[in-house]
């Protein structure tokens, strides 16, 4: 059976997109990540099960396009002007992570038995987590715009440079001291070609982006395979100067992060990024030699359980000393509790230079498969998570949390009505209740969106209104309205109606005035009715209604 499957690409691709359709599906039916389906296809489809996947050049190339389509999309959404206010923390959480977690998985290396040389390539593999993973993630749950999210992306951009600079020295380290000047070379070559790289985007966002796409976008079918040249072009780029097909991918999406098309172009992309990431998951399940695994199951064990752990609780602490709220530092904490793919690859470079015995790319195996699996699972459930460990976790908290404060455009009046989530129905209310004199305050997890408000001299609170601490900060006592434009979301991750909560948070506060909130359906219309709002908002049915009214006033009944 297998000698017919991989008798040619085409067939082995076709059963693997239905092997990952039957896994998906049942994944889908006991309610479990899309995530952990993809993994699950990349194991059973690799050499140790099934092994059916011998196109491996295909397979690799649909895989790396996949990752530059993720990053890019990344980049399209990311606001440059962020980096003033989340760099300095991306960057010292993401140095302070790399550093602590090597030196402790160092000792922790010695300490089961490891020598010094292996417990220092095994610690430095710790270090790196799953950019591709996590932002896939964070995207499906919709907080890749969240500041714990943009947060996380700045400290795992970090991390990817910080990789580079690893391969490059891991490169030349055991070729000899007569190399030493080719080595350093390497490193300014990667510099100055980082440089380069950036200043071209900057020159293309400033003078080309918007003049070019707007011509391009007169045809939307040229603009989608504009949208994924740029990527690909871009990540090849990336890797050719040794920076890596994830910089250039998300430098790309930066370049037109500015353009009046964005949203049209990430929404177009998103279904073939989720298409062709499954084929990073199967590429990845096929290089995983599950024979090695035996040997150091203990072992594997003890550096997961400090991976998981020991990361989250490092960047919690990183970040609550520079005055992020726990909640933040929490959430930002859990995208690092997974080794990375890159981890793999840094072991089996020790392996090829002889400084590493080849048992240990299956230990780093092994915990690649623990940390990645439950990690996701983590990230999912993050908010169910940190409600169970929010009691614990105030001693990581400063009591001056001045990087999460309301936005110093509020101002001391009280506030008629609070609006939560300045979408566009969001911004439409609230432009319009402005208009009419009243004192409105709004409120978004998007920091770029409060801010944006913020410049505009409207009242503005960044934060996650999940959070019933967060709520318990905002004027409530005064206003007489708390208008909800936040719709319930099913991802496929979670199955959790935000809106729940937010009203759960709302009742158990000092709030005494009326909640609005927005339903998308009959359906749900019926169920918020059951609970304690008092008025429900259909944009849909609403905006009809008023349409209807308007072509009644003007129609002619005479012509009857």
């Amino acid at each position: 059976m297998v000698e017919v499957i991989t008798q040619s690409a085409f067939s082995e691709i076709a059963t693997l997109l239905v092997l990952a359709a039957v896994i998906g599906f049942i994944g889908s039916l006991l309610r479990q990540p899309l995530i952990v389906s993809f993994i699950a296809v990349g194991l059973l489809s690799g050499p140790s099960a099934l092994d059916i996947v011998h196109s491996k050049e295909q397979i690799s190339l649909l895989s790396e396009l996949g990752i530059a389509v993720l990053l890019f999309l990344v980049g399209i959404k990311l606001d440059v002007k962020l980096i003033r206010s989340i760099g300095v923390v991306s960057v010292f959480t993401g140095l302070g992570q790399v550093l602590f977690t090597s030196i402790i998985g160092y000792f922790i290396g010695l300490a089961v038995g490891l020598d010094r040389v292996t417990s220092t390539y095994v610690a430095v593999a710790l270090t790196f987590s799953s950019t591709i993973i996590i932002v896939k993630i964070l995207s499906d749950k919709r907080e890749i715009d969240s500041l714990h999210g943009q947060i996380a992306l700045g400290f795992l951009i970090v991390q990817d440079l910080v990789v580079v600079m690893a391969m490059i020295v891991l490169a030349t380290i055991g070729i000899g001291a007569g190399h030493e000047r080719e080595a350093n070379g390497s490193i300014l070559q990667v510099a100055l070609s980082g440089i380069g790289l950036l200043s071209f985007v900057i020159i293309f966002v400033r003078y080309i982006a918007n003049p070019l796409t707007e011509q391009i976008a007169k045809n939307k079918e040229l603009l989608l395979i504009y949208a994924i040249a740029q990527a690909a072009l871009f990540a090849t780029i990336g890797s050719m100067v040794g920076l890596g097909m994830e910089v250039g991918g998300l430098l790309a999406g930066v370049a037109l992060a500015s353009t009046p098309y964005r949203e049209s172009i990430a929404a177009r992309l998103a279904p073939l990024r989720d298409f062709l990431l499954l084929f990073f998951f199967i590429a990845l399940g096929a290089n995983l030699d599950l024979s090695l695994l035996g040997s150091h199951v203990s072992d594997a064990i003890v550096f997961s359980l400090f991976v998981l752990i020991g990361n989250p609780l490092i960047v919690l602490i990183i970040m609550g000393i520079m005055g992020y709220r726990k909640r933040t530092s929490f959430l930002a904490g859990l995208t690092v509790a997974q080794i990375s793919e890159f981890s793999l690859i840094f072991i089996a470079m020790g392996i090829s230079l002889g400084h590493l015995a080849q048992d240990i790319l299956g230990l780093v195996t092994l915990i690649g498969m623990i940390t990645i699996t439950l990690s996701t699972y983590m990230i999912t459930y993050s908010h169910q998570l940190y409600a169970i460990f929010e009691p614990l976790l105030d001693v990581f908290e400063r009591k001056d949390t001045k990087r999460e404060q309301l936005s110093e455009h509020q101002s001391d009046d009280h506030h008629q009505v609070i609006i939560l989530g300045l979408g566009r129905l969001g911004t439409a209310i609230a432009a319009r209740l402005i208009d009419k004199g009243v004192n409105v305050l709004g409120v978004d997890f998007n920091p770029s969106v409060t801010k944006h408000w913020g410049q505009l001299s409207v009242d503005t609170a960044y934060g996650d209104v999940t959070d019933s601490d967060f709520l318990q900060e905002l004027p409530l006592r005064h206003a007489q309205w708390i208008v909800s434009t936040i719709p319930h979301h099913h991802s496929g991750l979670t199955y959790e109606d935000t809106r729940n909560t937010i009203l759960q948070a709302i009742v158990s506060s000092d709030f005494t005035g009326k909640l609005a909130v927005v339903s998308q359906s009959k359906q749900e219309t019926k169920e918020l009715e059951g609970l304690a709002i008092n008025l429900v908002l259909e944009p849909f049915q609403d905006a009809a209604d008023r349409a209807v009214e308007l072509l009644l006033e003007g129609l002619d009944t005479r012509s009857k």
